[in-house]
């Protein structure tokens, strides 16, 4: 019986896709994004987010537990140079899987995989202030202030330029 057997098993063999994943996720630690299939990319979250964990501590049990997995020293160097030292403070995920539509040619679903520290496309929306429907109200009357100040502080600092001017003469 298949009890408690739910992972992809990506319709590949047990040693083709242990050596596929370990192939992504080199690559992702490597690139930081990537472009796969979503079955994939699904797979690969599951298999780098917990070397990603381990890669925090950075020891020399952790260094050889990750090799296991992933057999490339530049890709340990990486993972635990640049990407232990950004995810230091996050408590997990560390991966963003984006859809991107269907493949041409066989119509499998696509998308990118990447990790989530390295895209400053998304932190640069990501800092940018939220606001909701019920405050509106109250940045219009914070706004409108702000709008009076500006505009006095203007004709006073124009008017020193102005008095400056005739004096040189």
């Amino acid at each position: 019986m298949r009890h408690n057997k739910k992972f992809n098993h990506l319709g590949r063999t047990a040693d083709h896709r242990k050596a596929m994943l370990a192939n992504l996720a080199i690559s992702l630690i490597m690139h930081k994004r990537i472009t796969t299939t979503v079955a994939k990319a699904k797979a690969l979250k599951t298999y780098v987010e917990p070397l990603i964990t381990r890669s925090k501590e950075d020891t020399t049990n952790s260094r050889r537990v990750v090799f296991r997995y992933l057999q490339n020293k530049e890709a340990i160097k990486e993972l635990f140079g640049a990407i232990s030292a950004k995810v230091a403070d996050r408590p997990g995920g560390y991966t963003r899987i984006i859809k991107l539509g269907f493949r041409q040619g066989d119509a499998a679903q696509m998308c990118f995989i990447e990790l989530v520290d390295f895209d400053e496309n998304m932190a640069k929306t990501a800092t940018k202030k939220k606001s909701t429907r019920r405050s509106r109200k109250s940045t219009k009357a914070e706004a409108a202030p702000a709008a009076d100040t500006a505009v006095e502080e203007a004709p006073a600092t124009e008017a020193p330029a102005a008095e400056e001017a005739p004096k040189a003469e």
